[in-house]
């Protein structure tokens, strides 16, 4: 089974590369000035944005769906839950990503700092640095940009997708180092959103019980 897309999303920088020179130098795309002028315009709208839900679309290059929910509250704080009959979800709580296996029944935690999801959930967000800007690409109504880590960019890319006028993330794609890629669509995107204190906890849902068998 592959790794849903939002887990590599947040645990990138930890895949074994097989399709990458790890050793490689990162090569920086080449820039325009307008095309300078809206990374700026894309660095400012992310900085904006501090607690947004949406539901998802997930597509994966074999055809396969998923549908879900994520949440973010930056700086730091992330929670990403699957529809049925998935029960796997995902919470980042600003030191750690914690993620739950609902078939294994199982948690794996990971330093949220190691995982290139750490770019959209710090503050502030700036397209460079540890964060390459590989890949720039304008279209009448978008623009997509491809980031790499600095440090490894053989973990894999992921590209952002943005909707223009006015400036919109509607969009991203992960590829990841087996040449795998997988695209996740933002619907009904809410902003400003008033999360509840636990939203960001990560609590195993067989927690509290004696039997140990996972809540449905």
């Amino acid at each position: 089974m592959r790794i849903p897309v939002l887990v590599l999303f947040l645990c990138l920088s930890l895949v074994p590369a097989v399709s990458f020179a790890a050793a490689e130098a990162v090569a920086p795309a080449v820039l325009s000035a307008k095309d300078s002028a809206d990374l700026g315009r894309i660095e400012l709208y992310l900085n904006e944005l501090k607690s947004i839900s949406a539901d998802f679309l997930q597509i994966d290059d074999n055809g396969g769906i998923m549908r879900g929910t994520i949440a973010i509250q930056r700086p730091g704080k992330m929670r990403v839950v699957y529809s049925p009959p998935n029960k796997d979800f995902i919470v980042a709580d600003g030191s750690s990503v914690h993620i739950w296996n609902s078939e294994l029944k199982a948690q794996t935690n990971v330093d949220q700092g190691s995982s290139l999801a750490e770019f959209i959930l710090r503050d502030p967000i700036k397209l460079g640095g540890d964060v390459v800007v590989t890949g720039f690409k304008r279209f009448p109504a978008k623009i997509e940009i491809t980031l790499v880590q600095a440090s490894d960019p053989a973990a894999g890319q992921l590209t952002l997708i943005f909707e223009d006028n006015p400036l919109k993330l509607r969009q991203w794609r992960v590829l990841d180092p087996q040449g795998h890629t997988t695209g996740v669509n933002l619907e009904n995107v809410r902003y400003d959103v008033a999360f509840t204190h636990n939203t960001f906890t990560f609590v195993p849902p067989d927690f509290g019980k004696s039997n140990g068998s996972a809540a449905p």
